[in-house]
């Protein structure tokens, strides 16, 4: 297999979202509210049992009046807000605003680190010729993430489900992710975190390559094999 293209996740591939407590603390601060340590410590256990921070941890268990709007929630960003900020009122956080608040903060360039290898990787693909996509599920527009980042110079297109109206495992958003490189699916590499999600591609022939979904510091080279797949 020549490949002349390649596919990759955001979250939990190029890109990782912050932890909950940090997430939750820089919102703290940024609204001006104080809370005992201990009740921090409750309300990030139970965001993270509840799933709410996009990116994170998924939930242990969804809500049934949230079901329907979860499964589609990548969709549109009124159904992704809706369904994030639903999961999070099943906490009793201390003030109202925090609810969006904090969904505003993950959409931060700021809330999202990139692996170590990202930029090496995503740079020699383009010294190399190959064209590289962003397929993202996603509420919200993360093109801002990366150019904050500098990963934006290797992009050539971003194929984002809430602006398509379909989310992965759909073969339809990878097509479009190939026709926007002007590859044949047969010569495009899929990378992601989810064999679920990002399995999809193997449904029009593409080349599938997983990475696992750790913290940036935990995965420092997880990206480079990528580089030997390519050849």
């Amino acid at each position: 297999m020549t490949v002349k293209g390649a596919l990759f996740d955001f979250s939990g591939t190029l890109l990782r979202i912050e932890p909950t407590e940090v997430w939750l603390r820089a919102v703290l601060d940024e609204v001006g509210i104080d809370v005992t340590a201990d009740d921090f410590a409750l309300y990030v256990r139970q965001l993270e049992a509840a799933g709410a921070l996009p990116g994170g941890a998924p939930p242990q268990q969804i809500p049934s009046r949230l079901a329907d709007l979860w499964a589609t929630r990548d969709q549109s960003t009124e159904r992704h807000r809706a369904a994030y900020t639903g999961l999070a009122r099943q906490v009793a956080l201390p003030d109202e605003r925090l609810y969006d608040a904090l969904y505003d903060r993950h959409m931060t360039p700021a809330a999202w680190h990139p692996y170590p290898d990202a930029a090496e990787v995503l740079g020699e693909l383009r010294r190399r010729g190959v064209g590289v996509a962003v397929v993202s599920n996603i509420g919200w527009d993360l093109r801002p993430v990366f150019r904050a980042h500098g990963l934006d110079t290797w992009v050539d297109a971003y194929v984002l489900s809430y602006e398509h109206g379909i989310q992965k495992p759909d073969p339809r958003l990878f097509r479009a992710a190939c026709e926007a490189l002007g590859h044949d699916p047969k010569d495009v590499l899929m990378v992601g975190d989810d064999r679920r999600a990002d399995g999809g591609a193997a449904e029009l022939g593409c080349a599938v390559h997983f990475v696992d979904h750790l913290p940036a510091g935990e995965r420092p080279s997880g990206l480079r094999p990528v580089l030997e797949l390519v050849g």
